[in-house]
């Protein structure tokens, strides 16, 4: 396993206990409205069969079965799958329709075109190779199913930039310290990991045409600190 991989994990292992909640807080309230956002943009439909990939706790997973959809809850991490069963618990009637399996985004346990939709949150920044893993969730996802992804985002230059920049690089830091020593470390981290993946990659659109999916679409949220992107798995190979 990569450094890059083994870091994500050891930073998340402890948190499931505070991870719905504390990831309100640090995007002040609007990441439940960004999954909403992006459930909405896959149009899941009764019958259906969706992977959610990097699952967490489920949230985005059961929200999915709501509309319906049969949904393959997966997660690289033992501890985030174990918090999104005992949510199962209280999760209502459809519930049941959710289903955890825990791999790697880069390397799925599907076959081919397998699944009519899929969704993941926060993924990219923590794989080694985002294009060679957006190819790897195109592979699973049928030709004309559709695909969405919720991630934080940088606000354009200016004053919004720069009071994002202080939110992220101090805000984040203090506001987990009040939390627990785990959660002050993912503070320390988010701000600047999030600049440097969209330094990397200022062109996710074409990153996901070449993974094989068509009219890619974007929508900044929350003054550019939110981020869902979808589209749809098209007929073609993968460049």
């Amino acid at each position: 396993m990569s450094a890059r991989k083994q870091h994500a994990l050891e930073l998340f292992a402890g948190l499931p206990g505070h991870y719905d909640r504390m990831g309100a807080v640090l995007s002040f309230g609007q990441d439940p409205r960004w999954r909403r956002a992006m459930v909405s943009a896959v149009e899941p439909r009764p019958g259906q069969r969706v992977l959610d990939v990097a699952t967490g706790t489920g949230l985005v997973a059961f929200a999915l079965a709501r509309h319906g959809a049969e949904v393959v809850a997966l997660d690289q991490s033992e501890e985030m799958l174990a918090g999104a069963q005992a949510r199962q618990a209280g999760a209502g009637p459809t519930a049941g329709q959710v289903s955890f399996v825990r791999g790697q985004a880069e390397q799925l346990p599907f076959p081919d075109a397998c699944f009519d939709a899929l969704t993941f949150t926060y993924l990219l920044r923590y794989v080694d190779d985002p294009q060679a893993t957006m190819a790897e969730l195109a592979r699973v996802l049928r030709p004309g199913g559709r695909i969405g992804m919720v991630e934080f985002g940088v606000p354009a230059p200016g004053l919004l930039r720069a009071l994002w920049r202080v939110h992220t690089r101090v805000g984040l830091p203090l506001l987990g310290r009040l939390v627990s020593p785990a959660w002050l470390e993912v503070g320390r981290f988010l701000g600047p990991n999030i600049e440097e993946f969209h330094a990397r990659f200022p062109d996710l659109p074409g990153l996901w045409h070449r993974a094989g999916i068509d009219h890619v679409r974007a929508r900044s949220m929350s003054f550019g600190a939110g981020l869902v992107m979808w589209g749809v798995r098209g007929d073609h190979r993968p460049a």
